[in-house]
This record gives C-alpha cells, structure tokens and sequence, in this order.
C-alpha cells in the first residue's frame, strides 16, 4: 500500500523477508517496540494496522477489561494521517507523474477546505 517490499522493510528492521511475512499472516507475534519501529519506516502512525479490526476483537482489549477505556486516546485526532482517506488520497497522490496536476490538485482542495 505504501510502495515498500516485504525485503525492503525486513532489510530496514535487520530482519529477512521471510519473518516480515510471518508477521504478515500471524504466524509470529509482533511486539509493540517492532510495531513502533515498523510503523515509523513506512511513515504511518501505529493506529494503521488496527484500522480494519473487528469490534469483537477490539471488545476484548486488556484496556477494556481492566477500566481503563474511559482515558480517551486522542493520537488520532492530532495527526493528519490517522484517518485511512486521508492515507488513500495520499497514497492516489504520489502515483501523480506531472508536478502540475499535484499543485494544483492541492490548490483545490485547499480552496475546498476554506469554503466549508
């Protein structure tokens, strides 16, 4: 989704690309300090890889379960790419080849953005 191989990103984190698929399909556990640095390399907050989580799943939260899911995470509302539209159009955007179309592309949605 961001342009970067499972080798690239194993070659980033000191690792092969056979454990960066691993991780992939849930074979081996990620820890939060390898999340963090994972998520840093591909230049997307650690919130991405929970986007698409089932409520179920998210239900059963060691946070939920022990009182704490009434301290309000606001990461997500601080940083521009938490939402996963703004993580699509930005994504539509690098594949842009003419520098044109970028600013102007950015004009107008700037001029969008004033007229709300």
């Amino acid at each position: 989704m961001v342009g970067i191989t499972q080798q690239d990103l194993g070659a980033a984190l000191g690792l092969t690309f056979q454990q960066i698929q691993k991780y992939e399909r849930g074979m081996n556990r990620v820890g939060a300090s390898r999340l963090f640095d994972i998520s840093q390399i591909l230049a997307v907050p650690v919130q991405f890889f929970f986007d698409d989580m089932e409520p179920g799943i998210a239900d059963q939260s060691p946070r939920n379960r022990v009182g704490m899911s009434e301290i309000p995470i606001t990461y997500a509302d601080t940083n521009p790419l938490a939402s996963k539209d703004a993580r699509k159009m930005l994504k539509a955007f690098n594949t842009i080849a003419n520098p044109l179309c970028k600013r102007r592309l950015v004009e107008l949605v700037r001029a969008i953005a004033k007229s709300e």
